[in-house]
């Protein structure tokens, strides 16, 4: 049986600043509807720290809902984020360099593509009596904001690579143990 994972003083504090780094460029991009850096820093996170990553992606969820409060629109956001760190566990771990931009930037805009059909079900229950047809109608029209989400997220999902393996670089500098934090 393998002992629990403990997180250092050291994580704790570089998790705290990486969630605030994902809240931060979410309000700074605020101005271009549905283009968001959350999915690249999420799947950057999750590349480097496995499953920590939800501890970053969990407090930037809270963050908005400190800043915007805990309406309604926020529910979504515990399974949506937390969905998109699952996804990219199940991505192969070991892949050619020259496939891990496509499959990563492909992987957040699927992500960006889908996002308002996996809100809906939420929409459905709050505001639309669980309908059908106004829930397929609610994401027909929501189609246009999903397809600049996956555009967007597209472009900026080629920046995972790279920024993945700063981060790799950064931590394997700062931490004394080679392997990173234990998962």
């Amino acid at each position: 049986m393998k002992p629990k994972a403990r997180l250092d003083l050291r994580h704790l504090v570089l998790f705290a600043m990486l969630g605030t780094i994902q809240f931060l460029s979410k309000q700074l991009l605020e101005f271009l509807p549905n283009v968001e850096l959350v999915s690249t820093l999420t799947m950057v996170y999750t590349l480097v720290y496995r499953r920590q990553a939800l501890i970053p992606v969990l407090l930037f969820i809270f963050m908005e809902g400190v800043l915007w409060g805990f309406g309604i629109w926020w529910v979504p956001y515990l399974w949506l984020w937390p969905l998109l760190v699952g996804l990219t566990l199940l991505l192969p771990r070991r892949m050619p360099l020259r496939l891990q931009i496509p499959v990563y930037a492909g992987t957040c805009a699927l992500f960006g593509l889908s996002y308002g059909t996996l809100y809906s079900p939420w929409q459905a229950a709050v505001f639309l009596d669980w309908d059908l047809k106004k829930t397929l109608a609610w994401i027909a029209a929501g189609l246009p904001w999903d397809l600049t989400h996956a555009l967007g997220n597209l472009a900026l999902g080629t920046l995972i690579v790279p920024l993945s393996l700063l981060l790799r670089r950064l931590e394997s500098a700062a931490s004394p143990n080679q392997n990173g934090p234990s998962a």
